[in-house]
């Protein structure tokens, strides 16, 4: 009977034990009720006691959530529809608020974030034409969308949103042609711009390229043109040093040449006066001094 004492105190000890303690994980936010009356809003991580059968300890995961939302419809500032497809990454950071908002509930505290990032989508994309909401101002536009619902979300349902992405944006099949047609219209505008630009750029290069070209022939011919003339200079005055030296020598000389050059073949025929100074050598010869 005794053992039986024993081992029934054993037992009740043990309830009372695991329903008096509990252990909140670094992953996990957790509050305390009492009686359903919200007493502790924010349990810290770690061992904690509580009054078994009074307190009701109430855990959740303290992780990055994601809530995918329902592809919705909307209109640009253009009145052209869009099917877009988005999702969201959030987590709690008030546990208290976000059991008074939801009851602890993770899939109410998505409906209402889906339903608050539906309706910051309408009025972002509203704002914006369909190019830049396709293309233009997509980013912008999520991080314009974060920053608005992080405005309220915190005090109203006790999260913090990280993240608002668009998985993807299709259109309607009677706008889609359309929209295709413009889409090409600005990049061929666009390319020809560019396309203008380099070839006025290409202008440019080419004549300053023509330009440097006819300077630097310029300088060219002239600093040619006047190393010749010094040459010419410097051997005008050799030729008059030399002849200063020996003037008979000299004429001498350039008669020998004049003959070579002009009997240099056996066709050539020159008519000339017997007495003219050009065969003054031929015919009388040089005395040398």
């Amino acid at each position: 009977m005794k053992n039986f004492l024993s081992i029934g105190f054993l037992f009740l000890a043990i309830i009372i034990t695991s329903n008096t303690l509990f252990v909140v994980k670094e992953t996990e936010r957790a509050v305390m009720l009492q009686f359903g009356e919200l007493v502790n809003s924010d349990i810290d991580p770690g061992l904690h006691a509580k009054i078994p059968w009074v307190n009701t300890v109430r855990k959740f995961d303290a992780r990055i959530q994601t809530e995918d939302a329902t592809p919705q419809r909307f209109l640009t500032l253009e009145q052209k529809a869009l099917d877009v497809d988005s999702y969201a990454k959030w987590r709690i950071v008030d546990t208290g608020q976000f059991y008074v908002s939801t009851r602890g509930n993770v899939g109410t505290a998505g409906s209402l974030l889906a339903q608050r990032i539906n309706d910051g989508l309408r009025d972002q994309i509203g704002a914006r034409t369909l190019i830049e909401v396709v293309a233009g101002e997509r980013d912008q536009l999520m991080l314009d969308l974060t920053a608005e619902l992080n405005e309220t979300t915190a005090s109203d349902i006790g999260i913090e949103v990280i993240d608002v992405r668009v998985k993807r944006i299709d259109l309607p099949d009677d706008v889609r042609s359309s929209v295709y047609d413009r889409m090409i219209t600005e990049r061929n505008r666009e390319a020809q711009e560019i396309r203008s630009r380099g070839d006025e750029l290409a202008i440019g290069i080419r004549a300053d390229a023509d330009r440097q070209v006819v300077i630097y022939e310029a300088e060219a011919y002239r600093d040619a043109e006047r190393i010749r003339g010094e040459g010419d200079a410097e051997a005008t005055a050799i030729y008059a040093e030399a002849y200063s030296k020996d003037e008979e020598f000299f004429a001498f000389t350039r008669s020998l040449n004049a003959y070579r050059e002009t009997f240099s073949t056996k066709n050539d025929v020159l008519l000339l006066d017997p007495d003219s100074d050009y065969f003054k050598y031929l015919k009388d010869g040089l005395t040398l001094q």
